[in-house]
């Protein structure tokens, strides 16, 4: 039996194409500029073949940058075969030995998590976080970070993130496949778009990671020079100022400026 092709409904002046696989059928609009600003990253995948799925799937949604850190095998055959047409993306593939080295020059990170966590950061559901990241990446790289297949992200590794992200899975059964997780995050990233309009740049400059993760480092060194932290029984402290650094969005300005008053306390304890 002959299967008739759904009927799309393009937004007036946008020029589209469909592309039939099977039963699914695929809209295809023109690429825009902030969706090559938004890296994708897998912390230590440990099966190739969701590489390549994971590669296949960016490309379907028009994103093209992918990290890759410590993955156990790649590159390999498996990743090849279930990338599927998709080897551009496998082939320009960046990998890191580390996580802070994969996000180096964002200035947004969102880490995918489905874990209920102590201490959590500001937490939304993926589409939530793709008009997040889409706002910054009209002008600045960003990132969206998944864990390992078994274990997801450390925390350590969310920490390293401004944003918390889940997909609002049946709770009885959240459990999805790296690939198709990846794929959900990115058709969300993808509708959420502006149609016919362009990106606007945020009026200010916002912090890099490396520059907020500069100022952590700062405010703990100060803080165990002043007496304020006890370094052999921090508790919570340093937790919790990470999660307000990484609530707080920090313009460049605003970490000029807070730099330089730990430098100005730094001097008073000469």
């Amino acid at each position: 039996m002959r299967r008739e092709a759904p009927k799309a409904f393009p937004r007036p002046g946008v020029p589209v194409r469909l592309s039939f696989y099977f039963s699914c059928a695929v809209l295809y609009v023109n690429s825009n500029g902030a969706l090559k600003n938004i890296r994708v990253v897998l912390t230590q995948p440990s099966h190739p073949g969701n590489i390549g799925a994971a590669a296949r799937a960016l490309k379907t949604m028009g994103l093209s940058e992918l990290c890759l850190v410590k993955p156990r095998q790649f590159p390999h055959p498996d990743a090849d075969a279930r990338a599927a047409g998709a080897l551009d993306v496998l082939q320009h593939a960046q990998v890191h030995d580390n996580l802070a080295a994969a996000l180096s020059g964002c200035v947004l990170a969102v880490a995918t998590s489905s874990r209920q966590r102590e201490l959590r950061h500001e937490m939304m559901t993926a589409r939530e976080a793709a008009r997040e990241l889409l706002a910054q990446a009209a002008s600045h790289p960003v990132a969206i970070v998944f864990g390992n297949e078994t274990s997801g992200l450390s925390s350590e590794e969310a920490s390293l993130c401004q944003v918390w992200a889940c997909i609002p899975a049946d709770p009885e059964y959240a459990s999805l496949n790296l690939a198709a997780a990846v794929q959900i995050f990115a058709y969300e990233l993808r509708m959420a778009l502006p149609a016919g309009s362009r990106e606007q740049a945020p009026e200010f400059e916002p912090a890099s990671l490396g520059q907020v993760e500069q100022l952590y480092r700062h405010f703990e060194q100060t803080m165990v020079h002043a007496g304020f932290l006890d370094p052999s029984n921090p508790k919570r402290l340093l937790p919790r100022l990470r999660r307000l650094l990484a609530r707080a969005r920090l313009e460049t300005e605003e970490v000029n400026i807070l730099r330089g008053f730990l430098k100005a306390v730094d001097k008073l304890r000469r």
